[in-house]
C-alpha cells in the first residue's frame, strides 16, 4: 500500500484477537499487526500456530458496511476462488461461519498470500499484460455470479459528492468535475444499455495485486466489487498501471494491457465507442474520492485525523491527459 501511516480505524488488542481466534480451529495466536495504507477498512496481519505449523491470515474490519452488506463479499470471494481466480478465500469458524462481528463491525478472516506488492515504477508491459488477462478472467468468472450489488461509490455517489465538495474547490476544478459527471450521464443515455456488465473489482490499483516475479499471486481487496460495466474496471486499471512518473499514460503499457484483456474477452463495438470517456470517468471517480479526505471531509465511522491521504492531483492530471489524448481499444 502506498499510504504514509497505519490506517487502523478500529483498534484491537491481544485479548480481542485471542477471543476471536478461539472461535476458529486454526491455531493459537502468535502475533498481529495493523496493515499500512488502507483507506476504507481496517486490516491486520495475523500469525497463528497450530501444532507447530505457522500460518498467516488477514483480518479485515469493515468500516463502512453493515452486516447486511457483507454476504455479497463473502459469497463473491468464495465463488471466484472456486473458479480459479487468485483471491483470498474466507476462513470459516468451528460452526462453518465466515462472517464475524468484532467491536460492532463486520469482520472476515482470510488466507494471506506470499506474493509482494510492486511500486509504480517497477511495473512493466509484461505486468500490465498479466493483469489484463487476469481481469478478463475475473469478469468472465463473475458473469454468472448469483448475487447483484450496486457500487457504493458509483454513479449516485459521485453525483452527490461532486456537489458537496464544490465549496472546497477552485472554480476551474469544480467545473471540470461537473463536466465529467455530465459526460458520463450522456454516455449512459446513448450507450448504457449496450455495454456489457459483470462483477467488477472496482479498485484494482497496482497495490491491490501481489506478484511473484511477473506472475500474479493474488488479487486482493474486493470490497469495492459490484455489478457494473466491465470496461469501467479496465479503465481504472489502465489509469493506474499505465501511468508514468509525470502522470501521463504510457501507450506501450496500455496497449499491452488492452491487447491481453481482449485476447481473453473480446471488446464489443459499444465498448470501443465509449472507451475514451470511460477512462475519463474512472479518473474522475478516484480524483473525487481522494479530494474528500484531502479536504478533511468527515466520513461516517472514521476519525478524519487517521485517514490516509493520497494525492488527488495525480488523478486530476490523468483526467486532463485523458481528455486531451483519447486512446483506442485494439482490434
Amino acid at each position: 500500500m502506498n499510504g504514509d501511516c497505519v490506517a487502523v480505524y478500529t483498534h484491537l488488542d491481544t485479548a480481542d484477537f485471542t477471543a476471536l481466534m478461539a472461535e476458529y480451529d486454526l491455531g493459537k495466536l502468535v502475533k498481529f499487526r495493523g496493515i499500512e495504507g488502507g483507506i476504507e477498512n481496517t486490516n491486520y496481519f495475523v500469525t497463528l500456530n497450530k501444532k507447530g505449523v505457522v500460518s498467516e491470515y488477514v483480518l479485515t474490519l469493515f468500516e463502512e458496511f453493515t452486516m447486511d452488506d457483507m454476504p455479497f463479499f463473502v459469497e463473491l470471494a468464495t465463488w471466484l476462488a472456486n473458479k480459479g481466480i487468485p483471491v483470498p478465500s474466507p476462513a470459516k469458524d468451528k460452526n462453518g461461519i465466515a462472517l464475524k462481528q468484532v467491536k460492532n463491525k463486520p469482520a472476515m478472516l482470510q488466507n494471506r498470500f506470499t506474493g509482494h506488492h510492486l511500486e509504480q515504477h517497477e511495473l512493466t508491459s509484461e505486468h500490465c499484460a498479466e493483469i489484463g488477462r487476469k481481469l478478463a478472467q475475473l469478469h468472465i468468472a463473475g458473469n454468472d455470479f448469483f448475487l447483484k450489488r450496486n457500487a457504493h461509490r458509483g454513479l449516485y455517489w459521485w453525483r452527490r459528492e461532486s456537489l458537496n465538495i464544490q465549496k472546497h474547490l477552485s472554480s476551474e476544478d469544480a467545473l471540470l468535475l461537473q463536466d465529467e459527471v455530465a459526460r458520463f450521464d450522456a454516455l449512459l443515455k446513448d450507450h448504457g444499455e449496450q455495454l456489457p456488465q459483470s462483477v467488477i473489482h472496482g479498485d484494482l490499483f497496482h497495490d491491490n495485486v501481489l506478484f511473484n516475479g511477473t506472475q500474479i499471486d493474488a488479487i486482493i481487496d474486493l470490497y469495492n466489487s459490484a455489478t457494473a460495466y466491465m470496461l469501467f474496471d479496465l479503465a481504472i486499471v489502465a489509469n493506474d498501471w499505465c501511468r508514468d512518473s509525470e502522470n501521463r499514460i504510457d501507450n506501450e503499457k496500455e496497449q499491452a494491457l488492452l491487447t491481453a484483456y481482449n485476447s481473453v474477452r473480446a471488446f464489443t463495438d459499444s465498448e470501443r465507442i465509449v472507451w475514451p470517456q470511460m477512462t475519463q470517468t474512472a479518473a474522475m471517480r478516484f480524483w473525487l474520492s481522494r479530494l474528500i479526505p484531502a479536504f478533511g471531509v468527515e466520513q461516517e465511522g472514521r476519525d478524519s485525523s487517521e485517514m490516509v491521504i493520497k494525492d488527488p492531483d495525480e488523478l486530476r492530471a490523468i483526467l486532463q491527459f485523458r481528455r486531451a489524448n483519447p486512446s483506442t481499444l485494439p482490434a
